[in-house]
C-alpha cells in the first residue's frame, strides 16, 4: 500500500510514505484493520451462535450453537460490547502510566488473539473465557492505537493530521466490512469454532504486522508519559489483589453452594456498567479545581452524554435484536441466491464508507452558507433517526408474526437509517468531547465519551436480564418513542444547552 518512492535516509523528502503520510500510518492502518476484522467477524457470529439449536455433546457439530433464549443472547452480547468500551479507560491508563502506548497495543493484540482461539474451543467455559479476553484486549488496544496515530504528526497543526485519521478510519471500516463475508460465512455455514479461529488468525496477522512495522512508529509511542512511582505501584497491586481475592472467594462460595446461575455474572457487570459512568461524571463535576466556565460546560456535556447513551442503546442492537431477526425471520435470498444472515453486519461499514465523505462535504457546504446545524441539532437529528429506524422495524416484525419470512430489504433500510444517524452523532460527539473537556481531564474525557456506549448497552443488557423481550413490537416501539422524544427534548432545550457550552459551537 505504501507508495514506491526511493528511500534515502539522508533526505526525508525521498523516504517511502503511505499516501503522503508517515510510513508508521501503514503499520497502524493494517493493525487496526485486522483487529476490526477479528472483532466484527466474531461479533457477527456471536448472537447467531448463542441462539442456534442444541449442540451434540460429543462432536459439537455444526447446526448446534449454545441454544440460548434470545433474551439471554441479547444480554450477553450487550454486556460484552459494554465491557469493550468500559475497558478503554483502564486501557488508556495502562498506556499513560505503565507500559506506554506501543507496548500496551502489542500486549492487547496477544490478549485478543488468545481470546479468539479460546472461543474456537468447544464448551461454555471456554466461550466465556474467550469473551472476557477479547473484551479486555479490545479495550487496551482501542485506547492507545489512536493516540499512536497522533504521535506520527508534528503537533495538532500538521496539515496531514486530519486526513491521516481519515485514512485510519477507512482501515477500521474496511476490516469491519470484509469480516462477516469471511468469518461469518465460515462460522455459520461450516463450523462455528472454525469461524472463531479465523478471527484469531486475523488478529495474529494484525499483531505480526504491528511488531514488524513498529520501527516506523514515533519513538514517543514507546514512552510512558506519567509512570507510576514505586509507592503507587505497590498500593495498586495490593488493591487489585484484594478485589480479585474477595471476588474469587465470593464466587467460590456461590459455586460451592450450588446456586450459581449465569445471572450471578451478568447482573454485577451490568450494574457496574451503569454505575461507573455515573460515578465518573459525578467525580469530575464535583472537582473544586474546575473553573465556573468548565463547570458550565460539564453541565452541558451531561446532556450530550445521556443522548449518546440512548442512541447507543438502540444502535448497538444491530448486532443482537436485528441479527436475531435476520436469522429467524428474514428471507435471506437475492434473485434466488441464499446468503448467511451474518452478511447483514457488513451493511453498516459499507454505508459508513459510502456516506461519510458525502456528510463531510455536506457540513462544509452548509457551513459556507452559514446554515450548518449546530452540534445540539445534529444530536437531535441522530436520536430522531435512530428512533425512526425502530419505528420502521415494527413493520417487518408485524409481517413476520405468522412465520412469514420478510424481504431482506427491510433490514437494509433499517441499517442505512441507523448509519445516517451515526454519522450525525458519532464524529460530532468525539469532537464536542474534546472541545468541552476541562483542561484537567483533557485526556480522560475521551474515555468518558466511550462510557456512554457502556451505559447504553448495559441498559439493554439489564432489560434482557429482567425478562423484557426486546424482540417484541411493544418494547421496540417504546425504545423508538424514547429516542424520538429525547431528540425533541434536546432540540427544544437547545438554547439552554448552548448557553452552558459557552464558547463551544
Amino acid at each position: 500500500m505504501a507508495s514506491s518512492l526511493t528511500r534515502d535516509s539522508a533526505d526525508p523528502s525521498t523516504e517511502k510514505t503511505f499516501f503522503g503520510h508517515p510510513r508508521g500510518l501503514a503499520t497502524l492502518f493494517m493493525t487496526e484493520m485486522w483487529e476490526r476484522f477479528s472483532y466484527y467477524g466474531m461479533r457477527a457470529l456471536l448472537v447467531v451462535y448463542l441462539i442456534s439449536g442444541g449442540v451434540d455433546a460429543a462432536t459439537d457439530s455444526q447446526g448446534g450453537g449454545l441454544a440460548m433464549k434470545a433474551a439471554t443472547a441479547t444480554a450477553i452480547y450487550s454486556i460484552y460490547v459494554a465491557m469493550v468500551y468500559l475497558m478503554a479507560m483502564p486501557g488508556g491508563w495502562f498506556g499513560d502510566r505503565v507500559w506506554g502506548a506501543r507496548k500496551t497495543v502489542a500486549i492487547a493484540g496477544g490478549v485478543i488473539m488468545a481470546g479468539h482461539f479460546a472461543l474456537a474451543l468447544p464448551g461454555q467455559a471456554m466461550f466465556f473465557v474467550g469473551l472476557a479476553l477479547v473484551a479486555a484486549g479490545s479495550g487496551l488496544l482501542k485506547a492507545n492505537i489512536s493516540t499512536m496515530v497522533g504521535h506520527l504528526y508534528d503537533g495538532p497543526q500538521d496539515p496531514r493530521r486530519d486526513s491521516g485519521f481519515t485514512l485510519f478510519y477507512v482501515g477500521i471500516n474496511l476490516g469491519a466490512f470484509v469480516a462477516p463475508f469471511v468469518i461469518g460465512t465460515v462460522g455459520q455455514t461450516v463450523n462455528w469454532h472454525l469461524g472463531f479461529a479465523l478471527a484469531g488468525v486475523g488478529m495474529a496477522l494484525g499483531l505480526a504486522q504491528f511488531l514488524l512495522g513498529s520501527k516506523h512508529l514515533s519513538p514517543i509511542s514507546s514512552q510512558v508519559p506519567n509512570p507510576l512511582s514505586a509507592q503507587e505501584r505497590n498500593a495498586i497491586i495490593v488493591k487489585v489483589a484484594a478485589v480479585v481475592g474477595v471476588t474469587a472467594l465470593f464466587y467460590a462460595i456461590i459455586g460451592f453452594t450450588g446456586v450459581f446461575t449465569l445471572n450471578w455474572a451478568l447482573v454485577p457487570l451490568t450494574v457496574a456498567g451503569l454505575l461507573i459512568p455515573v460515578g465518573v461524571l459525578v467525580r469530575i463535576k464535583r472537582d473544586k479545581d474546575l473553573s465556573a466556565p468548565e463547570q458550565s460546560k460539564m453541565n452541558g456535556y451531561i446532556w450530550f452524554f445521556v443522548a449518546a447513551a440512548v442512541f447507543w442503546m438502540i444502535y448497538d442492537q444491530g448486532g443482537s435484536t436485528l441479527a436475531a431477526f435476520a436469522e429467524k425471520n428474514s428471507a435471506n435470498t437475492v434473485f434466488g441466491w441464499d446468503f448467511p444472515s451474518t452478511w447483514f453486519q457488513s451493511l453498516n461499514p459499507l454505508f459508513v464508507m459510502t456516506l461519510a465523505p458525502i456528510f463531510a462535504w455536506l457540513w462544509i457546504w452548509l457551513a459556507r452558507k452559514n446554515q450548518e446545524p449546530t452540534t445540539i441539532v445534529k444530536f437531535a437529528m441522530a436520536l430522531v433517526l435512530v428512533g425512526g429506524s425502530f419505528f420502521v422495524f415494527i413493520v417487518p416484525m408485524g409481517m413476520a408474526n405468522g412465520g412469514t419470512l420478510v424481504s431482506p430489504m427491510w433490514l437494509v433500510s433499517i441499517y442505512m437509517i441507523q448509519t445516517i444517524a451515526e454519522l450525525c452523532l458519532s464524529p460530532v460527539g468525539l469532537s464536542v468531547t474534546t472541545k468541552m473537556a476541562p483542561q484537567k481531564y483533557a485526556s480522560q474525557m475521551m474515555g468518558v465519551w466511550f462510557l456512554a456506549v457502556t451505559a447504553g448497552d448495559c441498559t439493554t443488557g439489564l432489560l434482557s436480564i429482567a425478562g423484557v423481550d426486546l424482540n417484541g413490537t411493544g418494547i421496540i416501539g417504546m425504545q423508538a418513542a424514547l429516542a424520538a422524544l429525547a431528540g425533541f427534548a434536546i432540540y427544544m432545550y437547545r438554547k439552554k444547552v448552548q448557553t452552558m457550552m459557552g464558547d463551544v459551537h
